[in-house]
């Protein structure tokens, strides 16, 4: 049996409140500092996969943290978007306490009580009924946006307390082999950077002692290397021009723009069957995906199969490997933002392929780089795939549990054939 409550009656029950981040007025521009220590300030970018995303998160120095004291997050608090991505939400940690709700943003405080948990509102408000309750009362022509006032009346279903403490048992094992997952693949990654600005960038390759240095257009390289422009070491693909209005659809593969690299593929990412698509423009895992516009960056894809949208190349080596050519590309991301135009959105010229050279040491070195770097991104891929079938189990699960479709007595997480499934991928 479900009981109802709107989000103000369980917050003024548990002593807690719903409350939006600070206007523009308050908060501006040149309040953001460039300290990696200073207090970061929650954005709706910054909340990806119902955690706070740190890599392009704002930062406040302590005197504007204490100026704005009264929008610091709590472990336990829910932050929202409330402009824009409606129905982006992340959970409060402990390793967030203390951060700032941002503008654009509203944070929802429920101390667990006598009705409710705040673990369990935090995944009820995943839910398509939640997320399209709070889409539906959004105002704005341009831009969709929420007030604390309209978000305070949504309506929450819940069980009893013991029910909702089983349901977050059950997520939450999905989430800890997500997170855990995340963290490895993290790990690996930064692993294989460090051995490649290690062997190529500082040039303390093996046998390095024995190598003198020369010089090249670049300063110093070791003999026997070369300097080579980009666009003679690979090919690069622009994407397919998919237009809203014809190509748009809800089914088939999904089209990977801009937002996809950051984000990942969500429900709102539009799809295309694919059969008017040259082959060229379908790409898959371990695909390196160079982000021309806007994000200026570069990545290995690692969603599955997928339709490149334009404003992206796909990098197609002539000669090394992608693993080598995608560090390469890494590494000199600084000189191409440097050479990129535009006021409004930043871009790079297809001309900066040319402009822009890396250092190529001989074939045994590039080889050797990847016997070490080449099992790694390869577990990265397999637990990439293993979070996806998490996600999808989870996010199934979600809906049924809440609204007690599925007696969460009878599951036992553990046995659960999706996460014995996502054991074995790869």
């Amino acid at each position: 049996m479900l009981a109802t409550a709107t989000l103000r009656e369980l917050a003024a029950c548990c002593g807690g409140e719903v409350r939006t981040g600070p206007f523009g007025s308050q908060l501006h521009k040149a309040d953001y500092v460039d300290d990696p220590l200073a207090t970061p300030v929650v954005m709706p970018k910054d909340m990806i996969a119902g955690k706070v995303d740190v890599t392009s998160i704002a930062r406040i120095d302590d005197e504007t943290r204490d100026r704005l004291s009264q929008h610091a997050l709590a472990a336990g608090d829910i932050v929202l978007a409330r402009r824009g991505d409606i129905g982006r939400r992340a959970w409060v940690g402990q390793d967030e306490e203390g951060w700032l709700c941002g503008t654009g943003s509203m944070r929802v405080s429920i101390r667990d009580c006598g009705q409710i948990r705040s673990r369990y509102l935090y995944y009820y408000l995943a839910t398509d009924w939640a997320v399209g309750w709070l889409e539906g009362h959004a105002v704005g022509a341009t831009m969709s946006n929420l007030s604390a006032g309209v978000v305070e009346e949504l309506p929450v279903r819940f069980p009893s307390l013991t029910n909702q403490d089983r349901i977050i048992e059950v997520l939450d094992v999905f989430d800890d082999l997500i997170e855990n997952n995340r963290r490895r693949i993290e790990i690996l990654e930064e692993m294989a950077r460090l051995i490649y600005r290690e062997w190529f960038v500082h040039f303390r390759f093996p046998g390095h002692e024995d190598v003198e240095l020369v010089d090249s257009d670049l300063g110093p390289i070791p003999a026997g290397w070369d300097v080579v422009p980009f666009s003679i070491l690979a090919d690069f693909l622009n994407g397919f021009a998919f237009k809203p209005s014809e190509h748009w659809m809800d089914d088939g593969l999904p089209i990977i723009k801009i937002r996809e690299l950051k984000n990942g593929v969500t429900a709102d990412t539009p799809r295309n069957p694919g059969t008017d698509v040259p082959r060229k423009y379908f790409i898959d895992d371990g695909d390196i995906l160079f982000s021309w516009s806007a994000d200026l960056d570069v990545y290995v894809w690692s969603q599955g199969p997928a339709l490149l949208n334009q404003h992206l190349f796909l990098v197609r080596p002539k000669r090394l490997t992608d693993l080598f050519l995608f560090h390469s590309l890494r590494a000199r991301m600084p000189e191409f933002r440097i050479r990129s135009q535009g006021t409004t959105m930043r871009h790079i010229k297809r001309s900066a392929l040319t402009e822009v050279s890396t250092t190529v040491p001989p074939e045994p070195l590039w080889k050797q780089f990847e016997t070490f770097a080449g099992p790694m991104m390869k577990l990265v891929l397999n637990l990439t795939r293993q979070n996806r079938v998490l996600t999808a189990a989870r996010d199934l699960l979600l809906p049924r549990l809440i609204s007690g479709e599925l007696d969460v007595s009878e599951l036992e997480v553990d046995e659960h054939p999706v996460c014995d499934e996502a054991e074995k991928v790869g």
